[in-house]
């Protein structure tokens, strides 16, 4: 069974950081390209980053660039998410998600997006 589990959950303060992991079973994550999204309450699923199967090229959104980096490490079947200077404003549900795209494809739109995990709440709060 193809499954995707997110962990690194955690209430931070702005201008913290925090580094989620998502972890794949019943699958090799490398033969798809991965996505972070997140759900604020009240709010639609937004696109946050992604990376390649080739693990070369990702993708940020606006709000997000110069302040997260996401990469794999395909021998641990885990892609990540490092999350640097946190504002309140990124308080959401944080979920990953696999895609089945070109090589060297990676894109935030979701509804590319076949498999989903089931979600880590990030809350930044003082």
């Amino acid at each position: 069974q193809l499954q995707l589990v997110e962990s690194g959950e955690g209430l931070v303060q702005p201008g913290g950081s925090l580094r989620l992991s998502c972890a794949a079973s019943g699958f090799t994550l490398d033969s798809y390209t991965i996505g972070w999204f997140r759900q604020a309450p009240g709010k639609e699923r937004e696109g946050v980053s992604c990376i390649s199967r080739s693990g070369d090229n990702t993708n940020y959104a606006d709000s997000v660039k110069g302040r997260f980096t996401i990469s794999r490490d395909n021998a641990k079947n885990t892609v990540y998410l490092q999350m640097t200077s946190l504002s309140p404003e990124d308080t959401a549900v944080y979920y990953c998600a696999a895609a089945r795209r070109p090589y060297y494809s990676c894109s935030v739109f979701r509804y590319e997006y076949d498999y989903w995990g089931q979600g880590t709440q990030v809350t930044v709060s003082s």
